[in-house]
């Protein structure tokens, strides 16, 4: 198996593991931006997540079955195959296999594309049913940034592009999404960020930014860009030196869910042979 893969424009670089089309490290100007994993408080760096988002609640039913289909989904556990290599360009792709059958009873590929030039990022999620009747799915980006950012001092926080509501849903047991809500202390447009806000993720479904800023005051920042991903996420542990931020076409079950996954909230559905792209771009600003 091979250890990954490597593309770079000018002074960037990104590697990629085979397992998961895991974004390994992102370098800009010698500055690493990716948490490296730790198993103290998360092991990974920035996982795909597909087919579903967040935690399921005793699995999924389709068709009246029940199937093991657990947080995140499978996507991160697989080895994917390559499909494209360029020195500025990768594609990898991962399809259905007995392993995912057993726990998601449709033909598929997921194809995830990198693209680096210069200083920014882009990281592309293109599905495609290969299942001869509608397939629900959803797919979401986990990088987890160094925090602090390089060469930053001082206090970070997000500045998103529009007006968010400050507040977001409570993660129940199980990190099923509750009906209640807490206050967070958005100021504007600005989440001034502390270790102890992260005792569960900050989940701003249906957002209204389609983007957003992450940095120290006058400082370096990085910037995160959306493309039909509705949903953002911010999460950390307390302690740790990573901030996730989180790009979702889907999220965790609601508590007490106990529908099919065709009921599960902002599932997507393909109709056979149909294809989806969601795409996020990362800019660091040094």
């Amino acid at each position: 198996m091979s250890a990954g893969f490597e593309i770079a424009s000018g002074g960037a670089s990104a590697r990629i593991a085979r397992r998961g089309a895991e974004l390994k490290s992102w370098r800009v100007g010698g500055r690493e931006l990716i948490w490296a994993g730790d198993e103290t408080f998360w092991p990974d760096s920035a996982p795909i997540l597909f087919p579903v988002v967040g935690w399921t609640r005793d699995g999924v039913v389709v068709d009246g079955r029940r199937y093991p289909l657990g947080l995140h989904g499978f996507a991160r556990h697989e080895d994917f195959d390559l499909v494209e290599q360029a020195e500025e360009r990768l594609v990898l792709r991962l399809g259905a296999n007995e392993r995912t059958h057993a726990v998601y009873p449709f033909a598929f590929n997921l194809f995830v594309e990198y693209i680096i030039q210069d200083n920014v990022l882009s990281i592309i999620l293109h599905v495609k049913s290969e299942t001869e009747r509608p397939m629900p799915y959803a797919c979401g980006l986990h990088p987890g940034f160094v925090w602090p950012l390089p060469g930053a001092t001082g206090p970070h926080m997000v500045r998103f592009d529009a007006d968010e509501r400050a507040e977001v849903p409570v993660i129940a047991p199980g990190g099923l999404f509750s009906t209640r809500r807490r206050p967070i202390p958005l100021e504007g447009r600005m989440l001034p960020l502390t270790p102890d806000m992260f005792e569960e993720a900050l989940c701003f479904l249906d957002a209204c930014s389609a983007g957003l800023d992450f940095g120290a005051e006058n400082g370096p920042s990085l910037r995160m860009e959306l493309d039909h991903f509705p949903h953002i996420a911010l999460w950390s542990r307390p302690g740790a030196g990573f901030l996730c931020l989180e790009a979702w076409t889907g999220h965790g079950d609601p508590e007490g869910f106990s529908g099919d996954l065709f009921a599960k909230p902002s599932m997507r559905v393909l109709a056979p042979g149909e294809k989806a792209r969601s795409a996020a771009r990362y800019i660091w600003r040094p």
